[in-house]
C-alpha cells in the first residue's frame, strides 16, 4: 500500500510538470510543431536513465515507484505523441510527421 500511495504522489506531481512545461513551451515556441511534447518526452528519458542508474545499485524500490513509476511515467507521454504525429500527417504536414517521429527518437 506505502508504494501505491508513493505512484500516486509522483504521479500528480509528474502531470502538473508535464501539464506547466509543454504549454510553456508551446506558448514561447509556438504550435506549429509539436515542441512541448517532445522536450517533455526528451527530458523525462533523460530522467529515466539518470534514475535508473542511481536506483539500479542500491535496488529502491519506494524511490523507483514514487519517480520512475509514478512521476515519470505521467510526466512523459507516448500517446500525445503518436496523437500529435498522426494529427500533422493527416494536415499534410508530412515533414513535420516525419522530423517529430525521427526527432523525438534519435533524442529520446
Amino acid at each position: 500500500m506505502h508504494h501505491l500511495l508513493l505512484v500516486c504522489l509522483g504521479g500528480a506531481i509528474g502531470a502538473m510538470a508535464r501539464f506547466f512545461l509543454s504549454g510553456f513551451v508551446a506558448r514561447r515556441i509556438g504550435e506549429t510543431f509539436p515542441w512541448g511534447t517532445m522536450a517533455v518526452n526528451v527530458s523525462g528519458a533523460f530522467a529515466i536513465g539518470v534514475v535508473a542508474h542511481a536506483v539500479a545499485r542500491d535496488g529502491m524500490p519506494a524511490i523507483w515507484a514514487f519517480t520512475v513509476t509514478g512521476g515519470l511515467g505521467c510526466y512523459t507521454t507516448v500517446s500525445s505523441f503518436s496523437l500529435q504525429t498522426l494529427a500533422l500527417a493527416r494536415d499534410g504536414e508530412w515533414l513535420r510527421a516525419g522530423g517529430n517521429v525521427l526527432l523525438s527518437v534519435f533524442l529520446s
